[in-house]
């Protein structure tokens, strides 16, 4: 039997210790993973931390990126996949929204819906994050979120605060 192949796109995030060289060994670590094949990811972003209560400038910048890939693994599994990595990396889950070390999150997975308590995607918030927009329009221009539309037409409407990052402009 021939496995089923799902096109996906993955959203990472840190703004705690080495942003930049931890979301690049994610990605790396993701890239060589079974069941996951062709990983492209953008390049990263800056933003400013997003809280419950909204942008905070004072707290660690975040550096964002998105990557997609095809995939054999069920949701689920991809879901441990990606919390695994995130342990890996020190990830710690004690305040939603608050500062981590690596946060990865499934936002499309093949065009299918999904919402249990585990797991909802698409993801419920990306039409509205820039620092997941910006950089998914860097990788395809012509992309469209699944229930929300063209990729580029949300990113206008939320307008887009995150700067291009190079090694040269982190804080």
């Amino acid at each position: 039997m021939i496995a089923q192949v799902f096109p996906v796109l993955l959203a990472f995030g840190a703004n705690l210790g080495d942003r930049g060289e931890t979301i690049r060994a994610a990605q790396a670590e993701l890239a060589e993973a079974a069941g996951l094949e062709h990983f492209t990811p953008s390049p990263l972003r800056e933003t400013v931390a997003l809280t419950m209560e909204g942008p905070d400038p004072d707290a660690p910048r975040y550096l964002n990126g998105v990557a997609t890939a095809e995939t054999t693994l069920r949701p689920h599994e991809l879901l441990d996949l990606l919390q695994s990595v995130e342990a890996a990396h020190g990830r710690e889950r004690s305040v939603r929204w608050g500062d981590r070390t690596l946060d990865i999150d499934l936002i499309l997975y093949g065009g299918r819906v999904i919402k249990d308590e585990r797991l909802t995607v698409p993801h419920p918030r990306a039409h509205e994050r820039d620092f997941v927009l910006a950089p998914w329009l860097d990788l395809d221009p012509q992309a469209v979120l699944m229930g929300h539309g063209r990729v580029s037409e949300l990113l206008a409407r939320v307008g887009d605060t995150t700067r291009p990052f190079t090694e040269d402009s982190h804080a």
